[in-house]
């Protein structure tokens, strides 16, 4: 499967969440590299077992589970003639018993998950290794007992150092006067008495080491010397015995190196298992039936890492329809439910538990493939729409029987018109190649297309129009809306605009052209006088024009198609149906058949008598015209401009 596709699913989030359940090396390992399987009876033996851990643990069971400390390192050294510590060895022993107490434990659970306890028929037995181990070392130190020559050894150790102590106290007594304080120190393994620096001639020995003043110089009596030498020898005398007790043991320990290694294996497996069925717990999950039949029926399904309480998903899909057009507002849930089932299928091919209930299944897919989100770079200089298209073609790729594809956002980041042709040309590919898709949408002819073709299915988000909050709900069925005039009405803005919107759009479903009825905006506003209103409904719409000569009045607003733009009748048409219209303070003639109504006369101007001087002419010209009519004003001219 692809990374990007597995990235955009948060399967990473997955594998990282099971590892964090481990408590062992073994265990996070495997969890690491988990990664959907594409067998069917592979996947539902891994559900299987990890479902009964989960019945396990959910009865009060607790696995002793190995913990594996200092084995990674142990297991590292083992053949390559290092010779482990007393430390190193007492990991050994520890793991040893560890898997004994694990055998003994999946033992006494073989009725109730015989799948789980099964594993443990590979442990080996370590007790003779263990016994070996602990018969030599406690707590990190090498018993007497280890070795016979070791006991005599150290019994002469014993017996030369309370010949040693024995002495120095008879020193410190018979030297009291010269000492800086009654007490015995040691100097480079060496015992020595504190002397006060002045009086260092009274006593023989060598002066092994000084104190930072100056004062105390640190000595060692020559009677001693020779006791000292002696205990020295006996010293490393055991640690030469020492070494060759850790030398045999390692040995020991590597002629158990394939058994270790399975039996850590073996820990690392339960350790991940039970990883597997703690997280199940946490999320309330359960085993799903699995089928090779591309069929998905999700009930109470719910996304794994959704914070607080989410609305439970029912979906399906599959059997009569594979492909499923889910649309919806936005923020309605539509992205979560591809990610929900698109995770969810990667997490049971996966041996996981699934957050569903009762009745659920889950189809095995060669591939999961996800074109989720916005993948735009500024680096790449990718637009949306090029990053949707390069998605797109990875998937094209890849995609046949037995792949799961999930769009979302269809026909976004181009032209709506070119955009709802590639999307629907896209879905009709992946049908003839056999996917399994979902895919989100707003546009209505795709939902249209979902509606009349045969192996497809629509679906809707629920949505409450009056509190304006998505329901997270998932209706199939049905096709659903965006809302978006509900949601604009319920945040203010203005009834008119919004019921002008519903016009245009009413228009285009029905085939109409966008550019003879979305007006722009800016073209209305600069051919209507300054503070009126401007978006008054037309008087007719485009596709129901007369063929005879429409009535005009001087000042209607109408609307130039080959233009897109919008202008204020300036003279009616004459007896060959040319008119003159006013377009940002030009005024050019065209043939009435190239004109359409727009907004009457009446309903931009109040009252008959409404001076359109202000509309047709400057400001300029109706300042002189007012002054010619009060009196005469030599070389006063007015000029107007021509008709085009």
């Amino acid at each position: 499967m692809r990374i990007h596709s597995l990235n955009k699913l948060e399967y990473r989030r997955v594998v990282e969440t099971v590892a964090d359940y481990t408590v062992t090396y073994a265990g996070r390992r495997l969890a690491e590299e988990l990664q959907p399987m594409t067998d069917l009876r592979a996947i539902e033996r891994r559900m299987r077992e990890t479902d009964e851990a989960r019945h396990l643990l959910s009865r009060g069971g607790h696995p002793p589970i190995p913990s594996l400390e200092g084995m990674e390192h142990v297991m590292a050294l083992l053949g390559t003639g290092y010779v482990l510590s007393e430390t190193e060895l007492g990991h050994v022993a520890q793991f040893a018993r560890s898997s004994g107490q694990l055998r003994q434990y999946m033992a006494s659970k073989t009725a109730e998950a015989p799948a789980v306890a099964g594993y443990a028929s590979s442990l080996y037995d370590l007790s003779r290794l263990r016994q070996e181990i602990e018969n030599c070392v406690d707590r990190g130190r090498i018993l007497d007992t280890a070795s016979n020559e070791l006991h005599k050894i150290r019994k002469k150790i014993r017996t030369a150092d309370e010949r040693l102590q024995k002495k120095l106290e008879a020193l410190m007594s018979r030297h009291a006067d010269i000492l800086q304080e009654k007490l015995v120190s040691q100097r480079n393994g060496r015992y020595v008495l504190p002397v006060k620096k002045e009086l260092r001639k009274r006593i023989s020995g060598i002066v092994l080491d000084e104190s930072a003043s100056g004062q105390t110089v640190f000595v060692e009596p020559s009677e001693i010397a020779g006791l000292q030498m002696e205990l020295t020898a006996l010293r490393a005398e055991e640690s030469r015995e020492e070494v060759q007790v850790l030398a045999e043991l390692t040995g020991l320990a590597e002629s158990y190196a394939q058994e270790l290694a399975v039996n850590v294996e073996t820990a690392g497996h339960y350790d991940f298992l039970f990883a597997k069925a703690r997280w199940g717990i946490a999320l309330g999950a359960a085993a799903v039936s699995m089928n090779d039949e591309g069929v998905i029926r999700l009930r109470q399904a719910r996304h794994p890492f959704l914070a607080g309480q989410p609305v439970p998903l029912d979906l399906e899909v599959g059997g009569s329809f594979r492909s499923l057009l889910i649309t919806g507002p936005n923020t309605g849930g539509k992205t979560v439910s591809l990610k929900t089932v698109g995770l969810l299928t990667l997490m049971a091919q996966s041996g996981l538990l699934v957050p569903a209930g009762e009745g659920s299944s889950l189809a095995v897919f060669r591939s999961v493939e996800a074109d989720i989100g916005d993948d735009q770079s500024l680096d790449a200089s990718l637009s949306t729409f090029s990053a949707h298209m390069r998605n797109v073609i990875d998937i094209l790729g890849a995609a046949g029987r037995g792949t799961l594809v999930l769009m979302d956002e269809l026909a976004t980041g181009t032209d709506p018109g070119e955009g709802v042709g590639l999307s629907i040309a896209v879905l009709e590919e992946l049908y003839r190649r056999g996917c399994v898709v979902l895919a989100t949408t707003h546009f209505n002819e795709i939902k249209e297309y979902a509606r009349v073709t045969p192996g497809f299915r629509n679906a809707r988000m629920a949505f409450d129009e009056e509190t304006l909050r998505p329901l997270y709900r998932l209706d199939m069925g049905e096709a659903g809306n965006s809302y978006a005039f509900v949601i604009a009405s319920k945040l203010g803005i203005s009834p008119a605009i919004v019921e002008r919107a519903r016009v245009i759009a009413g228009s285009l479903r029905q085939g109409g052209s966008d550019r003879e009825t979305a007006i722009p905006a800016a073209e209305l506003a600069s051919s209507s006088p300054a503070g009126k209103p401007s978006g008054a409904r037309p008087r007719s719409s485009p596709e129901s024009q007369p063929r005879t000569l429409p009535s005009f009045e001087i000042g209607d607003a109408v609307y130039i198609p080959h233009l897109g733009r919008v202008g204020v009748v300036y003279r009616l048409p004459d007896e060959r149906g040319n008119m003159v219209v006013q377009i940002r303070k030009e005024k050019l003639t065209f043939n009435h058949k190239r004109v359409r109504p727009y907004i009457g006369r009446e309903k931009l101007y109040p009252g008959e008598d409404y001076d359109m001087d202000i509309v047709f002419d400057t400001v300029e010209n109706r300042k002189k015209r007012k002054t010619m009519g009060k009196r005469h004003v030599p070389g006063l001219t007015i000029e107007t401009p021509g008709e085009e």
